[in-house]
């Protein structure tokens, strides 16, 4: 899916330039202060005395949510460079500044082992048969493999980001805020101003499909070691890829948002074109159609195959009061709204109807995790677990990420003025030869 404006593409990205050093919007910062310390008091008071159980769950799967949803944006840069999809030249930088959210998730991480005990199950009845997974389901163990792959797979992503921010610092250092020139002259120390953007160009090309691999390998893992281990005698091969593309389809739908909040910031209509929204959408609205495809695989072959240690994990979804609704919501709001909302052209090309079934998608894919997590920690409840408690813990978690992804924000550009001049200058120097 690539396309030619049809301009100057050398005098498309000067305007560029000129306009993404506009300031970004004053309520940002105080808006995911709040909504950090709102959040971040709920849980502590949640955690230290009132509900530590409901706290430690509801904090497990928005920690699931947040990182699929950043690992999904950086894997968008990732994708559309080993496709070369020339089309999404003008969205990198703005998925890929949700690396910055990367740090802080470890971080988080590494916290729950405070309230490992009340996620994980197995950690106050431990599992004595089989042998082979009592040894792997030991918290120690079990925390120290995923920190491991974590660590690498954020520094795989963040080398990846580094080498495409590097080149757009050293074109556009004397255009960045003043303030962070320590930062800029470090990043571009030893910058080749002849070859810098061929040769970054290239190393980016080259790991993008390591970024990938790793990415779905070590997701597979999180998805194994934190999501099934909840239900310790339930088995699905499936798990992980039904984890990371949804993860991957999160952040399809959270680009789909920030493009058009950015595009509409910046004033770049002319760069980010309706053709680019409705490529964006076909993305979404394929991989919607997939994740439906996994979700269906799984059951299908848990219902046929009718082993107890499987269809529980079913059952107990599907035939529970308190939780057959949310299992319902979760089809419809991942699959039936954005399916329908977004299977025409129109829909993919207007900015506010595509936005809104993107938030629907968004809203649906946390949803899913709900689904995933909390049945398979609480098994029954007087009624769903679904009230303010979730809310604001969720918010602080929204906070901490927007602080992350504002931190990259203020200080790299978020659409990349070299990027599309020299895609442009590969395409004329491409017809030319061809000429």
């Amino acid at each position: 899916m690539s396309h030619d404006h049809g301009i100057d593409t050398k005098a498309l990205a000067d305007i560029l330039a000129g306009k993404i050093t506009r300031p970004l919007p004053g309520w940002m910062r105080p808006l995911f202060l709040v909504c950090a310390a709102v959040g971040g008091l709920v849980f502590v008071l949640l955690a230290a005395s009132l509900d530590p159980d409901r706290a430690w769950r509801i904090y497990h799967l928005n920690w699931l949510y947040w990182t699929g949803l950043s690992l999904g944006l950086v894997m968008f840069g990732a994708a559309t460079t080993v496709a070369k999809g020339r089309w999404a030249v003008p969205l990198r930088r703005i998925g890929e500044a949700s690396v910055a959210f990367l740090p802080a998730s470890l971080v988080l991480f590494l916290l729950s082992w405070i309230g490992r005990a009340r996620i994980y199950s197995w950690i106050a009845h431990p599992i004595a048969e089989p042998h082979v997974k009592a040894f792997w389901l030991r918290d120690s163990f079990m925390y120290a493999r995923v920190t491991f792959g974590l660590l690498v797979l954020f520094g795989i992503c963040a080398y990846f980001v580094y080498l495409g921010v590097r080149q757009d610092v050293a074109d556009m250092k004397d255009k960045l805020p003043a303030k962070h020139r320590p930062l800029y002259d470090r990043i571009t120390a030893g910058w080749d101003t002849v070859n810098g953007f061929v040769t970054d160009g290239e190393k980016r090309a080259t790991l993008g499909p390591v970024v990938i691999i790793a990415y779905a390998a070590v997701m597979s893992l999180v998805a194994f070691d934190t999501i099934m281990s909840l239900s310790p005698h339930w088995v699905s091969n499936l798990l992980g890829a039904f984890f990371f593309m949804g993860a991957w389809l999160s952040g399809l739908m959270g680009m789909a948002l920030l493009m058009i909040f950015w595009r509409g910031h910046f004033g770049i209509e002319d760069v980010i074109t309706t053709k680019h929204l409705h490529d964006l959408g076909k993305l979404c609205f394929g991989f919607t159609v997939f994740w439906a495809y996994l979700l269906f695989s799984q059951f299908i072959v848990i219902w046929y195959g009718n082993m107890p240690e499987e269809t529980q994990f079913l059952f107990l979804r599907m035939t529970r009061p308190e939780w057959k609704p949310i299992s319902i919501a979760m089809i419809v709001m991942c699959f039936l709204v954005p399916f329908w909302g977004l299977i025409g052209a129109m829909p993919k090309k207007t900015p506010a109807i595509f936005g809104t079934f993107a938030a629907i998608s968004l809203a649906g894919l946390w949803v899913d995790r709900f689904v995933l997590v909390v049945p398979s920690v609480m098994q029954t409840s007087a009624g769903l677990p679904l009230g303010w408690q979730e809310l604001f813990i969720t918010v602080g978690f929204f906070g901490v990420w927007g602080l992350c992804y504002l931190w990259f924000a203020e200080r790299f550009p978020l659409v990349s003025p070299p990027l599309i001049r020299h895609h442009g200058e590969r395409r004329v120097h491409a017809h030319q030869t061809e000429a």
